[in-house]
């Protein structure tokens, strides 16, 4: 058990390194042109991307639930929360191409979810009330 497990707190999520995740499906501006990981390789990204998510989505709800409840940018981060979450139930897929295709929309779904941590991070109080 880790540290930070056996005290109960999680450690702080590493949007960079799911950003690199993300952009090894995406390429550069998620041109359409990029091409596909190996089978193998795209496998254990797609599993990655989920457990980035899983871990992010919590995160990303904790900080939105802060704000008021008329925020424009808490509606929006709970809206990409339920998309997340919509992907994240969906199956990989049954051929390479909807595997694929599945495994980007993962990726783009953890970038938006990156970008309002990042967002409402920022906005956030330094310490949150006891």
């Amino acid at each position: 058990m880790t540290s930070a497990a056996a005290s109960g707190t999680a450690a702080p999520v590493d949007v960079a390194a799911m950003r690199r995740t993300a952009a090894k499906l995406l390429g550069p501006d998620d041109g359409p042109e990029a091409l596909p990981p190996a089978p193998a390789e795209l496998a254990v990204l797609t599993a990655e991307l989920r457990s980035h998510l899983e871990r992010l989505i919590p995160e990303v709800e904790r900080i939105a639930r802060r704000e008021p409840a008329d925020s424009g940018p808490k509606f929006c981060a709970l809206a990409c929360i339920g998309e997340a979450e919509r992907k994240l139930r969906s199956g990989d897929g049954a051929t390479p191409a909807v595997r694929v295709a599945m495994a980007r929309k993962l990726a783009r779904s953890l970038n938006a979810l990156c970008e309002h941590h990042e967002k409402l991070g920022a906005r956030a109080p330094a310490a949150e009330p006891s």
